[in-house]
């Protein structure tokens, strides 16, 4: 069923994933399971996991988490994040006080003061980062401890960029994402009744022509609004649609193109306006 049957391992954003904060995941020993497949996946020159954050590749190669450089993007829950971010100002109310020291205090840490402000901020968000997520990456190193990979990554640090490369630093072609469209074909379930095949032929030509003459930016924005982070799937899907606008079911993988666009211009026009409600939307319209 599309993305509704996977298990998200890593969370956040782009070069800032860290593992999931799951005891279902954790006590399933899923992390060390990852920890082969990442390592046997570069082995045979397979694909990689990309975007890890700086401090989890820190840490997971035994290097010191309060040596780690934690930015506040490195963490996933959006709440903590916002609570920790309270401490970057002057002066705390009464109830953002109240607040930072409940989250201080629920992981045994001090409330917050005046004096300790800037420590108390440093300490959250090590713990929100790194603490949260410490049995993960053992987990993540004893699988690749167990493919023998790790011999090589501690007496080669040149190889861990390759291991876990940064989403920003990737480069998307054309032919990235032709290979991985299913094009809608004529028995589908999608919402294109009484099309003929010349509107059809027309609209994903369009979209081909699209994405042979976009750049590697707006390919990657495309697969942001497409299936709602920046890494190919296995398999991208488009349907027709009878809304206004392109609209996409992340989950699904799915792009829903209308059809009612005679040329070019009008339809790239349409598509780049939804590709940037993304940033806003993720990825729905």
């Amino acid at each position: 069923m599309g993305g509704v049957g996977q298990t998200l391992l890593f969370e956040g954003e782009p070069d800032h994933l860290v593992p999931a904060a799951s005891e279902v995941l954790i006590e399933s020993n899923l992390f060390r399971v990852a920890g082969r497949m990442i390592a046997h996946s570069f082995l045979h020159d397979g694909p990689h996991v990309t975007g890890l954050s700086p401090a989890v590749i820190h840490v997971l190669f035994n290097g010191d988490p309060e040596m780690a450089t934690i930015v506040v993007e490195d963490c996933p829950d959006l709440h903590i994040r916002s609570i920790i971010q309270m401490l970057e100002l002057e002066e705390l109310t009464q109830e953002q006080k109240d607040t930072v020291s409940d989250l201080s205090l629920s992981w045994d840490l001090p409330a917050v003061t005046k004096t300790n402000q800037r420590w108390l901020h440093n300490k959250l968000l090590v713990h929100a980062v790194i603490g949260r997520t410490m049995r993960q990456i053992k987990q993540l190193r004893k699988g690749l401890k167990d493919v023998m990979l790790w011999p090589l990554l501690t007496s080669r640090p040149d190889v861990v960029p390759l291991l876990f490369p940064k989403m920003a630093g990737m480069q998307f072609v054309p032919q990235m994402f032709l290979d991985k469209i299913t094009w809608p074909v004529e028995d589908s379930d999608d919402e294109d009744e009484g099309l003929d095949i010349e509107c059809k032929c027309r609209i994903t030509g369009f979209l081909r022509v699209f994405i042979e003459t976009a750049s590697s930016d707006t390919l990657a924005q495309l697969l942001k609004f497409w299936v709602g982070w920046e890494m190919l799937p296995s398999e991208l899907k488009v349907e027709f649609s009878g809304g206004t606008f392109p609209s996409s079911s992340t989950c699904f993988e799915t792009l829903k193109l209308p059809a009612h666009y005679n040329t070019y211009k009008d339809f790239e026009e349409a598509l780049v306006a939804a590709i940037d409600s993304a940033h806003t939307g993720f990825g729905l319209v």
